[in-house]
C-alpha cells in the first residue's frame, strides 16, 4: 500500500513586509531537513514591485514612491500591494515526487478549480505562465528551487488598487492588462479568498503527490 503524504500546513502571516517574508523563506529552506513539513504561507504585502531573478529593470517603467525589490524567483516585474492574496509553497519537491513544471501547473490549476466551481471561466495562456480572464491577468507566479525544495509561489488580484500595474510592463509583457477578482465575483474578501485558494492548493499538492508516489511504486515492482 502506497504511504500517504503529509498534510500540508497553511499558515496565515496577515500583512507582512516583503523583504522579511522572503528572508524567512529562505531561511525555512535553508534549514528544512527531511522531516520537516511543507507549507503554504497566506500573505498580504505592503506596496512593492519585485523584480526577478533574469529580470529586465526596464521592464519597471516608473515605480515612483513604491520600492522596487531585485529578488531570486523566476519572472520578470511584478507588484505585490494591500488586496492581494499572496500564497508561498514551501515544499519538498523531491519527497512529493514532483516537478518544476508539475508544481507550476499545480498553482495556475489552483486559480482555475476554484474559480470554476463558481461559474467563472480562467485559462492559462500559451507561453505566459500565469491565470487569466478574457486575456486579462488574474494571477502571476514564480517560483525558486534550492536544494530541491520550492518558495515563493502565486499572487492573485482580489481587490485592490490596481493603478501600479500601470506603471511596468506587468510580467515582462508590454501592454498587458491585469484584472481582479471583485469585478467578477462578489462578496469574495481577501479572508474568504485565502482560505478558499488555499485549501484548493493543498488539496492539489495532496493529490499530485499521492500520484507519483503510486507511479513510483508501480514502476519498482
Amino acid at each position: 500500500m502506497t504511504a500517504q503524504p503529509p498534510m500540508v500546513a497553511i499558515r496565515d502571516l496577515g500583512r507582512s513586509d516583503y523583504g522579511c517574508t522572503w528572508q524567512a523563506m529562505r531561511d525555512f529552506t535553508q534549514d528544512r531537513h527531511d522531516q520537516t513539513g511543507d507549507e503554504i504561507w497566506v500573505v498580504e504585502h505592503e506596496p512593492v514591485f519585485t523584480l526577478g531573478q533574469a529580470g529586465d529593470p526596464l521592464h519597471v517603467l516608473d515605480a515612483g514612491t513604491i520600492p522596487v525589490v531585485p529578488t531570486d524567483r523566476g519572472g520578470q516585474v511584478t507588484y505585490h500591494g494591500p488586496g492581494q492574496l499572496v500564497l508561498y509553497v514551501l515544499l519538498d519537491l523531491r519527497r512529493a515526487g514532483l516537478g518544476v513544471r508539475q508544481l507550476v501547473a499545480i498553482l495556475e490549476q489552483t486559480v482555475i478549480d476554484t474559480l470554476n466551481v463558481q461559474g467563472i471561466h480562467a485559462e492559462r495562456t500559451c507561453g505566459a505562465p500565469g491565470v487569466y480572464i478574457e486575456g486579462r491577468k488574474l494571477a502571476a507566479l514564480g517560483v525558486r528551487i534550492r536544494r530541491g525544495c520550492s518558495y515563493h509561489g502565486l499572487a492573485i488580484n482580489i481587490d485592490m488598487d490596481l493603478s501600479p500595474f500601470k506603471l511596468i510592463n506587468p510580467c515582462g509583457y508590454v501592454g498587458l492588462e491585469v484584472t481582479q477578482l471583485c469585478d467578477w465575483l462578489a462578496g469574495w474578501d481577501l479572508s474568504r479568498a485565502a482560505g478558499e485558494f488555499s485549501t484548493t492548493l493543498r488539496r492539489l499538492l495532496r493529490q499530485a503527490s499521492i500520484g507519483s508516489r503510486a507511479m513510483t511504486t508501480e514502476n519498482s515492482d
